[in-house]
């Protein structure tokens, strides 16, 4: 074999081996992404985080309904039936066994204050039975009427939804009539809730003023209604 072969071949040999280089795998393979910035990639886990903390708006929220109401909320209930003459939801709110005793003034008369139970409150309203709830005070005269009568007189003699004062296990007005409220209901059993209207008539001279206390007894942490006691100035 001639020098000249020999060279001929070292170049094909070098030629095929370039060409073997160029479409090996390695050469044909993409270059890879690079990858993001190190700030943002822990900002990224860092919201990935608060979402996983903070709740979806349309996760449910605790359901509060079917909790016994308190008793300023229970009071709002039944003075708003009061005020509407409903009777049936009064009965509803009635304790089962004691019924509701209602007193003209703040003295509370456990001998002849009258008390109806939950069946005889529902139809109270259109009872045309006169009853006698006791004497007028100053003239002594025999209160002797419907309950309807009564509860224009007696209840809701005032609008005490709308325009009174309120406040819990506290009396706000005084008369010269005895308060025996606290001796009947006792605190460690019974709350209170006093709706309060000061006098509105300057010839009055503040002696208008009208209060409808409303009596429930505790039980657990519910309510049941076992008292409606009216009060006002009396001579």
């Amino acid at each position: 074999m001639t020098i000249k072969n020999i060279s001929w071949m070292a170049v094909l040999i070098v030629v095929l081996l370039l060409a073997a280089c160029s479409g090996s795998p390695e050469a044909a393979t993409e270059p890879q992404e690079q990858e993001p910035p190190q700030e943002q990639t822990q900002e990224q886990s860092q919201e990935q985080v608060q979402e996983q903390q903070e709740p979806s708006q349309n996760q449910p929220v605790d359901d509060l309904e079917g909790q016994p109401p308190t008793v300023s909320e229970a009071a709002t209930t039944v003075m708003r039936s009061l005020k509407n003459g409903d009777m049936s939801q009064i009965a509803a709110w009635a304790h089962a066994e004691k019924g509701v005793r209602f007193s003209p003034y703040a003295y509370v008369d456990t001998k002849t204050d009258l008390v109806f139970k939950q069946d005889e409150l529902e139809g109270l309203m259109k009872d045309p039975t006169e009853r006698v709830w006791r004497t007028f005070a100053g003239s002594g005269e025999v209160i002797e009427m419907p309950y309807a009568e009564y509860h224009k007189q007696f209840v809701y003699d005032a609008d005490f939804l709308e325009d009174a004062e309120i406040s819990v296990n506290k009396v706000l007005g005084e008369s010269t009539t005895v308060n025996n409220l606290n001796e009947v209901y006792s605190a460690d059993q019974y709350d209170f809730v006093d709706y309060y209207i000061k006098g509105t008539d300057p010839g009055a001279d503040g002696m208008d003023w009208r209060s409808l206390r409303l009596v429930f007894e505790k039980i657990g942490p519910d309510h049941a209604l076992v008292g409606i006691v009216h009060d006002q100035w009396t001579p």
